[in-house]
């Protein structure tokens, strides 16, 4: 009696090792087809389907996920890539050919237009909605507003505002007062936009601040902690959180952030956001960027928690 891993079998192992082999050459076969079968249906996807790569501003992260969802339910024949890190690594993503489209916070730089155009690029920059770089507060901050000349005061180089009672408050919860300056990045367009608003007389950041990675870090960091104050899109407000009333001027009146006042532009921080294409769009990314600035991708952008780029009734 031979045996075999399969079992036992009476008599010569001859027929069973026959059995076997041709077991063997029937599943090898098989799995070839499936091979075949399964490389040729990629490749066939892959040569009708367009894949539109993004990347850039963590600001405009939440409606670009929104904009390529919405856009694929229709043009099943596109794919789209969303990746965030910030307005400066869209345009480095750009300058070495990754992405087709970046999402900026903030206009593109001499420097990133120069290097583009030495690389035989010419970036096109394209208008797609308004923010308001809110400031926020922990939710039981009493402040009832803040200017300019403040923030620059708690930004800026040499801080010279850095308790909570310097501003004539006290902040229930935080034991010292002592501010907890919450901040982005410095690949990062609202990093950029934040400092030539305020920062405007010495338009270095002080020492100290928490560069967060993320627009919903800041958030969540104020949140939690009630010494803190951080600047952040308006998308990413939540009602555990505070928007401050923010004026550019001592004697201004201060103008709380909404898609309204982002819109009007009465908000002092209001701002535009970009995409940006290496040249001229073409094809399937040109129809992309017609769909984003069409009443449909408008409206996505308002729900969203952003100001469209013109008044549009969403129903």
């Amino acid at each position: 009696m031979a045996s075999s891993p399969f079992g036992t079998s009476r008599g010569s192992s001859q027929p069973l090792a026959g059995y076997l082999n041709m077991s063997m050459r029937t599943t090898l076969n098989s799995v070839v087809f499936c091979l075949l079968t399964c490389c040729w249906a990629a490749s066939v996807t892959a040569e009708n389907t367009a894949l539109i790569r993004i990347k850039g501003s963590d600001t405009m992260f939440f409606v670009a996920q929104a904009w390529s969802e919405g856009f694929q339910l229709n043009a099943r024949d596109v794919a789209i890539s969303v990746g965030g890190g910030g307005s400066g690594t869209g345009f480095h993503a750009m300058l070495n050919g990754s992405v087709d489209l970046v999402n900026a916070s903030r206009r593109i730089s001499r420097a990133e237009r120069e290097r583009a155009q030495r690389l035989g690029m010419n970036p096109v920059e394209h208008v797609v909605g308004l923010d308001a770089l809110a400031v926020y507060l922990h939710k039981d901050n009493p402040l009832p507003s803040i200017s300019f000349k403040q923030l620059a005061g708690i930004y800026g180089r040499g801080a010279k505002i850095r308790k909570w009672s310097d501003l004539g408050i006290e902040v229930p919860g935080c034991r010292d007062q002592e501010i907890v300056r919450a901040g982005r990045q410095n690949s990062s367009g609202t990093y950029f936009f934040f400092r030539s608003q305020i920062l405007t007389i010495d338009s270095n950041y002080d020492l100290g601040i928490l560069d967060m990675l993320g627009s919903r870090d800041v958030v969540h960091l104020v949140e939690k902690t009630p010494c803190a104050i951080g600047y952040s899109g308006l998308a990413y407000a939540t009602p555990r959180v505070k928007l401050a009333c923010v004026a550019s001027g001592m004697e201004t009146a201060c103008v709380r952030p909404s898609i309204r006042s982002a819109s009007d532009r009465s908000y002092p921080m209001a701002r535009p956001l970009f995409m940006y294409s290496k040249d001229e769009p073409r094809g399937r990314v040109k129809a992309y960027l017609d769909w984003i600035l069409s009443d449909e991708g408008q409206c996505i952008i308002k729900k969203n928690g952003y100001a469209p780029i013109r008044p549009i009734d969403c129903g």
